[in-house]
């Protein structure tokens, strides 16, 4: 080992250029000397490492900032508004009380609320309202609610024609998208001092059926005071009424009577009756019979197409009876020639199919109206008719004119000569 340091040292001039170890003295001896060198060589390999550690960190930095490390990439942009919403909730429609309670009125006294409503949402509130009953009629209400704004929407109802419990809806239609459509509801109990039921006298009247007995109408007053009511009035002479009273000032029934009339269909008619109550001075009742035809043939006529026909056409009829008696037809007929009749008895003596056959070619040529004719054992029908028309033919196609014909010139007759003077 000592040989080792020794060989170094003696070599140390050599290795470390500068240094001056020929002249150098150890005072202290050989082992002096010795530690000295072991010092100075290794503070040499420190000193070389530290300048390799230096230089690798400078370039490793700078390969670092050649290729800088990737940055996130930023964070996607929220998305733009709408027209309709800014932060996504969109119109919205809340009703301060959507359900009215008018609790009880007297009938004909209007019955009068205005619905308010706020927008609580973030866009502008489109509003369309529409009344279920033709006795309800919206005001002029708030089309457009801007946000955070409130609208109102007056209704009104007609009570005049109702007694008892009540309730009128009301629909309201907006953009809200969680809540299109809002029921309105007006709830209550109309009272009439003078409860007239039913207000309408009805009678349906069938062929070969003795007259309809009396139509009672109930009329009751519900006022604290009695009332009188005068003998009774009809519009029309065919329905007469007369007056019964049950409970003197408070029950009455009003007792319709009619002769029906011979021809048959509706006719109308109406009954008053004075009273001694100030706000209903008059009770008023609508009479109506309908009187329904013996017989009935449908349809009541038939339209052939152009002649000649085509292609050969059928076509059948109807014919009921509304009577009690049974009904027998005979003698079906045509009055042209080539059509073939058949009847056919659907519901015996009550209910007919009368069938007509058309042959190809056909054409109604006489100028005596066509019609189906068929006898019947009714009274009061005793031949039934249905007329048969044709459309009419259509026009004949006009020939061309040769092409040639269209140039040609006519020649002109010539001029007389003027006479010799």
């Amino acid at each position: 080992m000592l040989r080792l340091v020794f060989d170094t040292a003696a070599v140390l001039p050599e290795v470390f250029h500068g240094w001056p170890f020929k002249k150098m003295h150890f005072p202290l001896g050989r082992k002096c000397a010795i530690i000295l060198v072991v010092i100075s060589l290794f503070m040499n390999i420190v000193t070389k490492s530290f300048i390799l550690a230096t230089s690798i960190s400078a370039v490793v930095s700078a390969m670092a900032g050649d290729n800088p490390a990737p940055t996130p990439p930023p964070a996607a942009a929220a998305p733009a508004p709408t027209a309709e919403s800014t932060n996504g909730t969109g119109p919205k429609i809340t009703f301060e009380m959507p359900n009215y309670e008018f609790g009880k009125v007297t009938a004909g006294i209007p019955i009068k609320y205005t619905f308010i409503f706020t927008n609580t949402g973030d866009a502008v509130l489109d509003v369309d309202v529409h009344p279920l009953c033709g006795c309800t009629a919206a005001g002029d209400w708030t089309h457009k609610v801007e946000p955070g704004k409130t609208g109102s929407i007056p209704i009104q109802v007609n009570s005049a024609q109702f007694a008892g419990p009540i309730d009128k809806m009301v629909n309201v239609n907006s953009n809200d998208k969680q809540q299109p459509l809002v029921v309105l509801h007006l709830k209550g109990t109309v009272w009439k001092p003078i409860d007239v039921t039913p207000n309408v006298a009805y009678f349906n009247v069938l062929p070969d059926v003795p007259p309809p007995a009396p139509f009672t109408v109930h009329i009751i007053n519900n006022t604290d005071k009695p009332i009188t009511l005068e003998p009774p009035q009809s519009q029309n002479p065919i329905f007469s009424a007369q007056l019964k009273t049950n409970e003197p000032g408070k029950s009455f029934d009003l007792m319709v009577s009619v002769t029906p009339p011979e021809t048959p269909g509706t006719v109308n008619g109406q009954i008053t009756l004075k009273t001694s109550w100030p706000n209903t001075p008059i009770i008023a009742v609508t009479a109506m019979v309908s009187v329904q035809p013996a017989l009935t043939i449908v349809p009541g006529q038939f339209t052939l197409p152009a002649a000649p026909l085509a292609n050969s056409v059928t076509t059948a009829f109807t014919i009921q009876n509304f009577g009690t008696n049974m009904l027998v037809l005979s003698d079906p007929v045509v009055n042209a020639k080539g059509v073939d009749v058949q009847v056919k008895e659907l519901n015996p003596g009550k209910v007919f199919s009368v069938t007509l056959a058309f042959p190809q070619g056909f054409e109604i040529t006489s100028e005596i109206p066509t019609e189906l004719s068929i006898k019947s054992t009714h009274p009061k029908y005793p031949l039934i008719k249905a007329p048969i028309t044709q459309a009419p033919r259509p026009p004949a196609p006009v020939a061309p004119v040769p092409s040639h014909a269209q140039n040609t010139l006519l020649p002109l007759a010539p001029l007389p000569q003027a006479a010799a003077h």
